[in-house]
Order: structure tokens, then C-alpha cells, then sequence
């Protein structure tokens, strides 16, 4: 498994990893530059979270690594590794539905509420890695 050590990253592709779901106490980078955002994560073994420019845009329960997480007008997609399985919540545009794939599989449409909270589980436990893919309908 592949932890974030300096908590979070740029990759050479445009995409950040970030978290580190090892760290028996919280972690934190604030005021990271990538692509003209400013990024804060939090994270250790029991939650990770991101912050875009202020607004709320990854969580999980418990903590997970994120690698190669990509943001696109229509969607993510990122890898997630953990200890366990965890509950992530994404940051999207309310009031829209999206089609959510977890290592290939469709796991269903799922719509945004209020907020443009989108929330799923993957099972982390028996797997080293885990691709999600979330896509607007």
C-alpha cells in the first residue's frame, strides 16, 4: 500500500493524491497551491478530508490514501486505499445525478441532495486498491 507521506502531492498528470490513513495522529497541510486552488487536508488513521478553496470536496471514514485524484466538469475518479472498509463522501452539484463505478463495476446511479453530497462505501479490506469513478448523468 502506498501512503502519501508529505500528505498531499501533485502528480505530473495534473492530479493530486493525498491522505495518509497510517498516521496514528491528525495531519494537516493547509494553503496548498495545485492548479490555481488553494487545498487543506486532514487526515489520519480515523478520517481524511479535503477542502477546496474553503468548500468541502473529499471525506472519509475512516482515513484512506487517495491517488490520482481527478476532478472534471462531469465527475472524479481516484484510487483509495485503507485498512478497512470506509465510508467516502465527494463534494458535487446538487440536485444531479451521477453514475458511480467502483473497480469497474456499477454500483448504480446515485443523486446528489442539497449540498451536493454524494456518499458511498467501498470495501477496502480484502482489496489493496480500489478505483471509483463518479460521472453526471
Amino acid at each position: 500500500m502506498a501512503v502519501v507521506e508529505e500528505l498531499i502531492r501533485s502528480e505530473t498528470d495534473g492530479a493530486i493524491s493525498f491522505g495518509n490513513h497510517k498516521l496514528a495522529r491528525k495531519g494537516k497541510v493547509e494553503d496548498y497551491r495545485h492548479g490555481g486552488d488553494l487545498l487543506k487536508v486532514k487526515t489520519y488513521s480515523e478520517m481524511t478530508k479535503l477542502e477546496k478553496n474553503g468548500m468541502f470536496l473529499y471525506e472519509s471514514v475512516p482515513g484512506t490514501s487517495v491517488l490520482n485524484f481527478v476532478e472534471k466538469e462531469d465527475g472524479v475518479a481516484f484510487i483509495v486505499e485503507g485498512d478497512e472498509d470506509a465510508q467516502i463522501t465527494i463534494g458535487l452539484t446538487d440536485g444531479k445525478a451521477y453514475e458511480v463505478s467502483v473497480d469497474g463495476e456499477s454500483i448504480g446511479a446515485i443523486k446528489t441532495g442539497f449540498g451536493g453530497k454524494l456518499s458511498l462505501s467501498v470495501e477496502l479490506e480484502e482489496a489493496d486498491e480500489v478505483s471509483v469513478k463518479i460521472v453526471q448523468i
